[in-house]
């Protein structure tokens, strides 16, 4: 293994292949041998891999797990495209140039213990990042709800829910068995008709919870989204008609993905007026209001 510091906080390193499984859709989920970067990645970051010798551009990919202790993170990708279709063919023992973490990850707020956290798609991993970081900060009143929405089946076989979430709608009960043992009670949405999953959009079934809950409790909940720029538009919506404080992770094309190219940049309101911030290390985290405007 080799590794440089980057801005103090990114490493290159050359990861170990641990395992990498096959799940329908074409999604994959590797997990590598990345101390470094396993040891600072947060909910929100991301890596930068090198996919095969024959692509000579990387790939961002959202970190889905990070195991500081062990020393490994893991990645859930759909393939789209030559490079993540060579990603695929990875096998444990092999060995992948990787640069991370890279990025501002969410921030939890402890006066609004509610966190309701929405991944649609390829934007799910780091709802699984930031809902371990939950489960394991027991000492604190966070309250989590996750919401997640695929049209292709979920990478995980779905169950029905033990837990119980007051205000959801009757017969909504398919649950990731991850989050259900780690006692964080979770809901599915999908077109496709998917048992226990709700019929609409994931953001369509955050309102529809939202809208159980009295005022009092709207201001203790934030709610957390990734996935692609429609869902989060939609999210930001939502966001505004409750009244409640939202974070988005934003997905984009980029090249360095340190912020050098300046290839991933996207219109941002600031406090100083309009900006163009770079997702890959002003963010990809953003205030959704900042970004989706009410006139979008």
């Amino acid at each position: 293994m080799t590794h440089q510091a980057h801005r103090d906080t990114i490493f290159v390193e050359d990861a170990l292949v641990l395992e990498q499984s096959a799940h329908p859709g074409e999604q994959f989920i590797l997990r590598l041998k990345a101390p470094r970067c396993a040891a600072s990645a947060t909910a929100g970051s991301f890596v930068h891999l090198t996919c095969d010798p024959s692509v000579p551009m990387r790939r961002p990919l959202s970190i889905m797990r990070a195991n500081a202790r062990e020393g490994w993170i893991e990645v859930l990708y759909k393939v789209v495209g030559a490079g993540l279709r060579h990603l695929a063919t990875r096998r444990a023992g092999d060995v992948i140039n990787t640069l991370g973490p890279i990025g501002k990850g969410f921030k939890l707020n402890p006066e609004r213990p509610r966190v309701l956290l929405v991944g649609g798609g390829v934007g799910i991993p780091p709802m699984v990042f930031l809902a371990e970081v939950l489960h394991q900060r027991p000492e604190a009143k966070w309250q989590p709800l996750v919401l997640m929405g695929s049209e292709i089946p979920f990478p995980f076989r779905a169950r029905p829910s033990i837990i119980l979430v007051p205000g959801m709608i009757a017969g909504v009960i398919a649950a990731m068995p991850l989050l259900e043992d780690w006692g964080i009670p979770s809901r599915l949405a999908s077109f496709a008709g998917f048992a226990g999953c709700y019929h609409g959009y994931v953001t369509s079934l955050a309102a529809e919870w939202l809208k159980s809950l009295p005022a009092a409790e709207l201001a203790r909940v934030e709610m957390f989204a990734c996935g692609p720029t429609v869902m989060l538009q939609a999210a930001a919506a939502v966001a505004r008609e409750f009244k409640i404080a939202c974070q988005v992770s934003l997905e984009e094309f980029m090249a360095c993905a340190v912020g050098g190219c300046a290839g991933c940049t996207v219109l941002v309101q600031t406090e100083s007026g309009p900006a163009m911030k770079r997702v890959c290390v002003d963010g990809p985290v953003f205030d959704a209001a900042t970004v989706f405007q009410a006139s979008a």
